[in-house]
């Protein structure tokens, strides 16, 4: 595993509790010093100068180019020494790339912590008997003599509405993660946490298309260009448009035929073979596909749940795990995913759905509450073009950004419905709206699609897609890059006119019009689909799968923290309705179990 841990503060027998931290860590690069421990794995970098602890962990490099020659020369710990002499906590603010980081200054019994803008870097803290304890996982942090973790009720809530657990919330009560761009300063005075870099949205240029387009596609090229360096490097092949546009340029900047990799389903409605092999032959790409089984995912999901350090209910981490497996055996050694694509450039079906909900939003009050309101709820509610009115008023009628969670399983089910009483006392079971409120409310944008862009990146793409992919390709022993995160394309797509984006209804307009001639035409028309994994629908026939989720569901009824009742009848209610449904809370609540297996139990 790559990342950091350690912690910054006196404990009698360092040494020992370092490698404890740092024991699922690969090659462990360890320093020890008089008022804390670093370590950092997988061939990451820390070091000790002038009084400073240091380590660094990912693919970061500096903005500035005197930096980045000093970290050729001495590496990069070194050079993030060096800049923080020069700039103390203002440090950060020069790095650019996937990292996390921590700098333990024995000077002034001063440590730091930090992670990337996009969150791709992941550390973790918790404040306890004095020290600061960190690390890029849960795990680490709880191998410290000072931790004693506690579930954290909330956050298993949180996880059955999300199916993750949102950041800075972990699993254990007094255990936080960094968010995307965030920095920890920790000191006499206790820890703080504040944003080194935020999500910035210019929403006043208007350029003409052809000189977008031209900075667009060289940006996107140099990001693939160097997310390849240094590395046997593949893709991802879903046939989307973000991994058919890498898979394109990957064999463009290499000079020879990518290698793709590609995932599929027996099952009907889920397999997106057909759209892969389509980019595959638009590019020549040195092809390689893998169809997932029903056993593939029973024996997957243990594994699975033992990797991640809290509950994550993401089923496409499955075929995910599955395509980076397939590209380690083939000798690949790192791969480039298309994750970002859809929260920077519009991608998503929701962003259309709220824009035809928010027009309802311009009609004047009067009008609506005098003439429309009363004409729609005084007709028959049984002709079907007056109940489309009323459902269409109704959500219209909700605020952003709850009106994005009108669909959401645990609010339509009732929270007393799924849980016991006993869990639920002292739970907020608003607490998930308020999160994404926020979020929506402080974004720095105007415009509806630049806020939900803002809510996406953090709680689709860091809380979500990007640990699903990191994880899984962690577990598959490859190392993952992200070209459309490069800092570069992010900052193209915060100067990009919102219209561009969205337009009208037309999902990442620009997106597709600048990759038009380049992406085959079927891909650019093509409807959203991805790695889903039919894990519904195999649930209903599958001996192997149902064993699996009665098991765990029912040992999950020994908790305390769902009702037997329901978990009796989930089932009944799979089998006798769509199968993605309540497939779906079957997986979340397996997951949940699994978690507890490996983690606690």
């Amino acid at each position: 595993m790559k990342g950091i841990c350690g912690w910054a503060g006196e404990l009698p027998d360092p040494s020992n509790t370092i490698r404890a931290m740092a024991s699922e860590f690969a090659e462990p690069d360890i320093v020890v010093g008089r008022q804390g421990a670093l370590a950092c794995g997988s061939k990451g970098d820390a070091v000790s100068v002038q009084g400073v602890i240091a380590a660094i962990s990912g693919h970061p490099g500096f903005l500035e180019p005197r930096l980045n020659a000093y970290a050729k020369e001495n590496g990069i710990a070194n050079a993030l020494v060096r800049a923080y002499l020069e700039q103390g906590e203002s440090v950060f603010k020069l790095i650019s790339g996937p990292f996390s980081a921590a700098i333990l200054d024995e000077r002034n019994a001063t440590a730091l912590l930090a992670v990337d803008r996009s969150g791709i870097g992941t550390m973790s803290y918790a404040v306890a008997g004095g020290s600061l304890v960190f690390g890029a996982s849960l795990d680490s942090i709880n191998r410290h003599p000072a931790i004693k973790p506690e579930i954290n009720r909330q956050a298993i809530y949180d996880y059955v509405y999300f199916h993750m657990i949102p950041g800075p919330e972990t699993i254990y009560n007094g255990q936080y993660r960094l968010l995307p761009g965030e920095c920890l300063v920790f000191g006499k005075g206790g820890a703080r946490v504040g944003a080194y870099w935020e999500m910035h949205f210019d929403e006043g240029q208007r350029r003409p298309f052809d000189e977008l387009k031209g900075e667009f596609l060289g940006t996107l090229r140099q990001a693939v260009q160097d997310a390849a360096q240094g590395a046997k490097t593949g893709a991802f092949l879903s046939g989307g448009t973000d991994s058919s546009t890498i898979a394109g340029m990957l064999g463009e900047v290499t000079g020879a035929p990518a290698r793709t990799y590609s995932i599929g389903f027996e099952a009907e409605g889920y397999d997106e073979m057909e759209y892969a092999r389509i980019a595959a032959n638009r590019f020549g790409t040195d092809h390689h596909e893998y169809y997932v089984t029903p056993d593939d995912v029973a024996s997957a999901i243990p594994r699975i749940a033992a990797a991640y350090d809290q509950p994550f209910g993401n089923s496409s981490a499955v075929p995910t795990y599955y395509c980076a497996k397939l590209a380690r055996e083939d000798g690949m050694e790192r791969l480039l995913g298309g994750d970002g694509g859809d929260e920077l450039f519009g991608g998503n079906s929701r962003y259309a759905k709220q824009r035809i909900f928010s027009l309802y939003g311009n009609i004047p009050r009067l009008l609506r509450k005098s003439v429309i309101e009363p004409v729609a709820f005084g007709m028959p509610g049984a002709i079907p073009p007056v109940m489309k009115l009323r459902s269409y008023i109704e959500q219209a009628s909700i605020p952003m950004p709850a009106r994005l969670e009108t669909y959401n399983l645990l609010e339509r089910l009732g929270p007393g419905n799924v849980f016991t009483s006993g869990f639920l006392v002292g739970v907020d079971a608003s607490n998930p709206v308020r999160l994404l409120g926020e979020i929506y409310d402080k974004a720095h944008a105007k415009t509806l699609i630049n806020r939900m862009l803002a809510l996406d990146l953090k709680f689709t793409l860091a809380d979500n897609d990007l640990p699903k992919v990191v994880k899984t390709c962690h577990l598959a022993g490859v190392d993952i890059r992200f070209p459309l995160l490069a800092d570069e394309v992010v900052a193209f797509s915060s100067r990009l006119d919102p219209e561009l984006k969205l337009k009208g209804t037309k999902l990442r307009y620009f997106f597709k019009e600048a990759l038009r001639g380049f992406l085959p035409d079927e891909i650019i028309t093509k409807r959203k689909h991805g790695f889903g994994l039919p894990f519904g629908e195999w649930l209903k026939n599958d001996g192997r799968l149902q064993e699996l989720g009665r098991d765990s569901l029912n040992s999950l009824k020994q908790r305390d923290i769902i009702r037997p009742e329901f978990v009796d009848d989930l089932f009944r209610l799979h089998s006798e309705s769509h199968s993605g449904y309540y497939g779906t809370m079957v997986w979340v609540l397996m997951m949940l179990e699994q978690w507890f297996r490996h983690h606690l139990d």
